[in-house]
């Protein structure tokens, strides 16, 4: 099974009377993790920095090890895309994972490829799998 894990940062704003200016506030963190070909389609589009919308169940947990407790608060996805307050998308359907790649797009006379190839980005979510 695929699966793929991001760290979000939720910033928020507030007016502040005193300096009657917007402030940013601390930003909340959480952990989002995908599976199956929603994890696939995560690694395909998402960049960090990029503004996403993420939908599904959230989980807060209190843990603690020999020096340390906290609280990790994790959302696992139903659905995450991109916010379009912030950008634009092009839509692009996507194969089911357990088909193949479909074949490279011949190139035309002048010799320049029409279809789009994937771009290795260091700043992309990693996407792990797992034998069932």
């Amino acid at each position: 099974m695929a699966i793929t894990s991001f760290r979000l940062a939720s910033g928020q704003r507030r007016f502040d009377r005193k300096r009657n200016a917007w402030v940013d506030a601390d930003p909340n963190w959480y952990t989002v993790s995908s599976f199956r070909q929603l994890a696939h389609n995560v690694v395909a589009s998402v960049r960090k920095g990029q503004h996403v919308m993420v939908t599904g169940r959230l989980r807060v947990r209190d843990w603690e090890n020999a020096d340390r407790n906290g609280t990790s608060v994790e959302i696992e996805a139903d659905a995450i895309g991109h916010d379009l307050t912030w950008c634009t998308t092009a839509y692009s359907r996507s194969a089911p994972a357990a088909q193949p790649a479909p074949k490279p797009v011949p190139q035309d006379d002048a010799g320049s490829d029409r279809g789009d190839e994937a771009i290795s980005d260091p700043e992309a979510p990693r996407l792990a799998t797992l034998e069932a």
